[in-house]
């Protein structure tokens, strides 16, 4: 799905792509932050944590098969069971300290605990701090939770992930759509049950989707 004003891939992260074009000795470190809940944070089947299988990894990995000569840190500042209001209270510890070349931001699954209001401004705080680094944002979408009324637009899963959108083209930054994305799948005939591991978090398929829109951005 594309948002009109939102960033857009293919220039978006022009800058990192090029620096990690650079050959040693004159390149350097580019560094990643994925920050959020229990899906960044590699939660399958509570309490089972798939490190190696969750989207952060998976995006190390395709950043280092497009980039060999680069040397890219993914770091997850994620916490399961979190929303945005208690990510946004720690942002300047966790997060800011890695001076990150790239942000992630993927809160809106949980933020249906504290709500549409107070989610916008935690989302708000930690996009303008981040922008304020020079660090390039992107946000994600919820991925699914099976316990919700996915094709109910008044649904709170919904709300956030539409807020999330108008978050991506107020600011004009990058939106990697997850929610989009499992659409397009079960709309292909995929049931949602193949591609998670419990009601509410993504299997290594569904962690598959989640990397593939967000490598979208690094082309």
């Amino acid at each position: 799905m594309t948002v009109s004003g939102a960033a857009q891939p293919g220039s978006y992260l022009s800058d990192f792509c090029r620096l990690a074009r650079v050959e040693w000795p004159a390149n350097r470190t580019l560094t990643v932050v994925c920050h959020g809940h229990s899906v960044p944070a590699g939660y399958f089947k509570t309490p089972d944590v798939r490190t190696f299988e969750s989207y952060p990894h998976l995006v190390h990995q395709g950043l280092k098969s497009r980039f060999p000569h680069a040397v890219v840190n993914v770091i997850v500042t994620a916490i399961g069971g979190e929303s945005s209001p208690s990510g946004a209270e720690r942002f300047t510890r966790d997060v800011l300290i890695h001076k990150p070349d790239v942000l992630t931001l993927d809160y809106g699954l949980n933020d249906r605990r504290c709500g549409l209001e107070a989610a916008l401004k935690a989302w708000k705080t930690m996009i303008e701090q981040a922008l304020a680094g020079d660090t390039r944002v992107i946000l994600l979408t919820p991925s699914p939770d099976t316990s919700a009324a996915l094709t109910d637009p008044a649904d709170p899963i919904n709300l956030h992930a539409v807020q999330i959108r108008k978050l991506a083209a107020d600011y004009r930054i990058g939106l990697s759509d997850s929610q989009a994305a499992f659409s397009e799948s079960t709309g292909t005939g995929c049931p949602l049950e193949s591609l998670m591991s419990q009601v509410n978090h993504p299997n290594h398929e569904g962690h598959k989707l989640i990397a593939g829109r967000l490598l979208q951005w690094f082309t």
